[in-house]
């Protein structure tokens, strides 16, 4: 995958307290990955390179209403998210208590989340962007490059991955850019890193991504 100006953007998936932070209700099982790769930095790395080289750049979040605790079923990790309160917000037009909530973008990301140009497309509501704007918005912008990165790696990046690659998009996973969580059954950071291998255009690390985005500011 070669990156080329004007047809690539940064998608960057669930940059978020709830999954990013010790202060997050995910910490818990997520903390030790996102640590071990420095995804949080990685990311704001991300953000800059792309900043700096006039890239798009869309975030795709996730946020949970109190109709959508109201579902009738779930899946495993559906039922554990709503029960911890993950990414809840009062409604979709009230922002009372976002800031600095679990469903609030990071510190670190505001400056470029925030500019203006960054595209925040409407939330995923279960692991892909089969529910949201990103597409389209990336369709609009006639970008079909996609460089992907956050949380969590084996969940939304996984299926935003496998959705956008479906629907005819080229994509590179950052693998230091993610992170998974680590429970009994495994480390779903390491499940994902399998699928990427086998089905993203391509992987790289974050050095080898910056580096690759500054050539297009040239």
């Amino acid at each position: 995958m070669t990156l080329e100006k004007g047809r690539a953007a940064l998608l960057v998936v669930d940059p978020q307290i709830d999954f990013l932070s010790p202060d997050g209700v995910t910490w818990g099982v997520v903390g030790e990955s996102v640590t071990e790769h420095n995804v949080v930095d990685n990311i704001r790395r991300l953000f800059r390179a792309a900043k700096a080289a006039g890239m798009p750049v869309v975030v795709s979040p996730h946020y949970y209403y109190p109709h959508d605790h109201r579902w009738m079923f779930e899946g495993a990790l559906e039922k554990v998210m709503h029960g911890i309160g993950m990414f809840d917000r009062p409604g979709p037009l009230d922002m009372t208590g976002f800031a600095g909530s679990g469903a609030d973008f990071m510190e670190e990301y505001e400056e470029y989340i925030f500019d203006g140009r960054t595209i925040i497309a409407s939330p995923h509501k279960l692991y892909g962007p089969e529910q949201n704007d990103a597409a389209l918005q990336l369709r609009k912008l006639r970008v079909d490059q996609i460089v992907l990165a956050g949380m969590s790696a084996n969940l939304c990046v996984e299926s935003h991955m496998r959705e956008f690659i479906e629907q005819g998009f080229e994509v590179a996973v950052v693998r230091d850019a993610t992170a998974g969580a680590k429970v009994p059954e495994g480390d779903g950071y390491l499940a994902a890193l399998i699928n990427f291998r086998m089905i993203a255009n391509a992987v790289w690390d974050t050095d080898e991504t910056v580096e690759l985005v500054q050539a297009l500011a040239t």
